[in-house]
């Protein structure tokens, strides 16, 4: 595209950013105004009204949506802090030690709703089973010497401890049994007595009474992460070294969200995020990418089993005379997989074999040859959009690398060339954070486009229609921030035509914004705006929003889209 092309556009789509804004008065002018129209205006026209017509009537919808945020960053301290409510809370309500409601709301999996249903419908049952006794089941007596239950060594009364059963051991059993169980793991929080017979609970106090320093923090990370681990509602971060964890709102929509080290990820399937692509659809794929399936797939497409010992052989060479390895060194044909020795100049020598054609014609091979020819298209499809997938992914990489490096490095040295604050330079930041985003959104609509099914060829189009021109949009503003960019990274004097840089990036960023976000609403609503096509034309996927241009009473703008 020519750069000329590309600020022209640019200038026209930055336009129709304001004009989403909310000005009125810039909406009728629109209308009216003639930079907007341009050659090959009719088939463009309906391209544009697709793009305005979804980004009038649900644009205001996704930046609240943007804004509006359905989970909470939390790190450890936060997490601390909020237990320590939780357990306070209850410990209030029921009229129990800290201790006891912390053992109650480790046995509920932190849930203060549920620890309130459980109690007021059955104390007692609660109370037993999960260890919290009111009274000990063994009476104490007053006798000097009493023997340890581990030990059997006779010990001062006073110098025994117990969980609150009345089942009495030396402070050296004691230490060996917790100890033991915490370097077991986090089952330590569920400890009871050591009495095979009994069932009460062991609480923190006894925890933080007989152990050594570094076994109570042990057993404190442990609470800490029961926190996280048994709650519904909130998942530590996936990403490797990161200790915090996301607390969503469950029922919110969106599952894709940002923890505080950057690091973006789904929180119902905790993979990287997938937004519009469902966590059913990236589970497969996924597997499909480590699955043997596949190597089985490229077994099947390259190779022919030996007739003899039905090894599977790879054909390297030209020649159609092939040999299997030692110890079988069967010789056959590659074409009709009958024994070498049958083939001569009257079969069509080494490079041909007619018997294999006129044993085609009569339908002797042809089944084999189905599965063979299946397996092969099935993996040319398989290998097609993995290697996009694959592609954008990579490139996602290289520009995040790039938004770190800008931030970190270039952003500084534009600002002292060009004499502007770092705030009025946030555009390029803005352009390398849309770049970052299409890339991940673009990468997982190839995982959508392989498993759409192949019979629905009409959403197919429509699919492969909107996934074009949001790649070409992407492409050209990728191309703007890292190539063009570059002119003015490498100069150290300000540049005169620096500001219509900043209009034709901000535009192409807002350009790329829209289209895919029109993307991303066709693919959450199952690609229903084609559905509506009853004889669909190419002129009808171009315009398939057909009802949404109905439900848009704003004024229309249209722009001429070419790849490049």
């Amino acid at each position: 595209m020519d750069s000329e092309d590309e600020l022209h556009d640019a200038n026209d789509y930055a336009s129709v950013d304001d004009y989403y804004s909310g000005d009125e008065e810039d909406d009728l002018d629109m209308e009216e105004d003639d930079d907007y129209s341009c050659e090959n205006a009719d088939e463009d026209d309906d391209t544009a009204d697709y793009f305005m017509a979804n980004a009038s009537v649900d644009g205001d919808d996704i930046y609240t949506n943007r804004s509006q945020k359905t989970y909470t960053v939390l790190n450890e301290e936060d997490i601390r802090q909020r237990q320590e409510e939780d357990i306070s809370k209850i410990s209030t309500v029921l009229s129990i030690s800290k201790e006891s409601a912390c053992i109650l709301l480790r046995r509920y999996n932190w849930s203060v709703n549920n620890v309130h249903e459980e109690w007021f419908a059955d104390e007692e049952r609660v109370r037993n089973a999960v260890g919290i006794l009111e009274k000990p089941l063994v009476k104490l007596f007053n006798a000097k010497e009493v023997a340890c239950g581990i030990c059997f060594e006779n010990y001062s009364s006073d110098s025994l401890q117990s969980a609150g059963c009345g089942h009495l051991f030396c402070d050296t059993c004691w230490r060996a049994y917790i100890g033991t169980s915490i370097n077991d793991g986090p089952g330590c929080l569920m400890l009871r007595c050591p009495d095979p017979c009994c069932g009460a609970a062991i609480g923190q106090d006894m925890i933080n009474k007989l152990v050594p320093d570094e076994d109570k923090e042990k057993y404190k990370r442990y609470l800490v992460r029961s926190y996280v681990e048994d709650s519904r509602k909130i998942k530590w971060c996936p990403s490797p070294g990161c200790d915090s964890a996301v607390e969503y709102v469950v029922g919110s929509g969106n599952y894709d969200v940002t923890c505080s080290c950057s690091y973006s990820f789904c929180w119902n399937c905790t993979e990287e995020a997938h937004r519009p692509v469902g966590c059913e659809t990236v589970a497969k794929w996924i597997l499909k990418n480590s699955a043997e399936s596949e190597n089985m797939n490229w077994i099947l497409a390259n190779s022919k089993p030996c007739p003899k010992c039905k090894r599977p052989i790879e054909k390297n060479q030209g020649c159609m005379h092939m040999t299997c390895t030692p110890p079988c060194k069967f010789e056959f044909c590659w074409l009709c997989v009958g024994a070498w020795s049958d083939h001569g100049e009257r079969t069509g020598g080494f490079y041909a074999c007619n018997r294999y054609e006129a044993a085609k014609q009569e339908g002797l091979y042809d089944e084999s040859e189905k599965r063979r020819e299946m397996a092969k298209n099935s993996l040319e499809r398989y290998t097609h959009y993995y290697e996009r997938w694959a592609s954008n992914q990579s490139s996602r990489q290289k520009a995040l690398a790039d938004l770190h490096q800008m931030q970190s490095i270039h952003l500084d040295k534009l600002s002292e060339v060009h004499s502007q604050p770092p705030s009025q330079l946030k555009f390029i930041i803005e352009a390398w954070q849309q770049i970052v985003e299409c890339r991940r959104v673009l990468k997982w609509t190839y995982a959508y486009g392989y498993y759409l099914p192949e019979h629905e060829h009409t959403r197919k189009q429509f699919f492969e229609y909107l996934q074009g021109e949001a790649e070409a949009g992407l492409e050209r503003l990728h191309q703007c921030a890292e190539k063009e960019l570059m002119n003015y990274l490498n100069s150290d004097e300000p540049s005169k035509d620096f500001n219509d840089f900043r209009t034709k990036l901000a535009g192409l960023t807002s350009v790329t914004r829209n289209y895919f976000e029109n993307l991303v609403r066709a693919l959450e609503n199952g690609l229903e705006d084609v559905d509506s096509q009853v004889s669909p034309s190419s002129t009808d996927i171009a315009a398939a929003a057909g009802t949404s241009k109905g439900k848009s009473g704003k004024g229309k703008a249209s722009s001429k889209t070419r790849n490049g």
